[in-house]
């Protein structure tokens, strides 16, 4: 697991004109040894792996167009917050998975459920919530293109990231904190049809059929059309390799490894 050294980034941003290019920003630790704090956020125009490591070695008009995008200062954010926390790691999606390599990306999206798990605490950064108070009831005048509800709660990939880890911090668009999902456990129920107790502790032990599963699941939209199924792996503890381009098949594929796992007929139902 490849984890932002959150001192190194800030350092370096801080110094941007007098920064060492081999300071190293990324570090392969251990998960399961590691401290650290872990993103959940709506992808927008956001910075790779390769940009994140070679930023000091880029063109200074290239290097500042790469610091003024939306994701880069996700980044540095983050970054304030975890130090403030005193966590020195963190992970992004976006930057700390190296995606030229296919083998890396198949490790990190079979093991991500594993890492938001193990994490200390996840910040769920809601970038269409202006006030500085969790949205407690449903504005389709504000939110209306996802149901009356903040965007990231549509979004597939952020139903493991609010189930998996034990902490869920929750932050406005200005990087306010607004509320954590101990306290909101109710509006979260409401919101996204998963129970309290699985809010509060997880999948683990819990009597859940495939199907109340998959429900959680079923307005959720990703980019890639695989990423539907593969979004869903951690929560079913199944795995299976990545294969971008084979559209709906996926979907498919994750039904059989459900079925191998399960004796449950209600998968059927999707």
């Amino acid at each position: 697991m490849k984890l932002l050294d959150v001192k190194a980034v800030l350092d370096r941003e801080i110094g941007i004109q007098q920064s060492d290019p081999e300071r190293e920003v990324l570090k392969e630790l251990d998960a399961g040894a590691t401290q650290y704090a872990i993103l959940s956020h709506r992808w927008g125009t956001e910075v790779s792996y390769k940009e994140m490591t070679g930023l000091m070695r880029m063109e200074e008009r290239k290097r500042d167009e790469v610091r003024q995008r939306t994701g880069y200062q996700k980044i540095i954010e983050s970054c304030k917050q975890a130090l403030k926390d005193d966590y020195k790691w963190l992970w992004i999606d976006t930057c700390c998975i190296d995606k030229r390599s296919s083998s890396e990306l198949s490790e990190a999206i079979n093991s991500m459920y594993r890492w938001y798990q193990n994490a200390q605490v996840c910040y769920a950064y809601l970038s269409d919530v202006d006030e500085r108070t969790f949205p407690t009831e449903q504005d389709n005048s504000k939110f209306d293109k996802s149901n009356g509800w903040p965007e990231w709660f549509t979004r597939g990939w952020a139903l493991q990231e609010l189930i998996a880890p034990k902490q869920v911090e929750f932050f406005n668009k200005d990087w306010v904190f607004i509320g954590n999902k101990q306290r909101f456990a109710p509006t979260l129920q409401t919101i996204t049809g998963i129970p309290r107790e699985v809010l509060a502790g997880g999948l683990a032990g819990k009597c859940l059929s495939v199907a109340q599963i998959m429900s959680w699941a079923a307005n959720r939209k990703t980019t890639r059309v695989e990423d539907r199924a593969y979004s869903l792996m951690g929560l079913f503890g199944v795995n299976m390799p990545m294969l971008y381009g084979e559209g709906k098949k996926a979907f498919q594929r994750l039904q059989l490894e459900i079925i191998r796992e399960y004796s449950d007929q209600s998968i059927f139902a999707w």
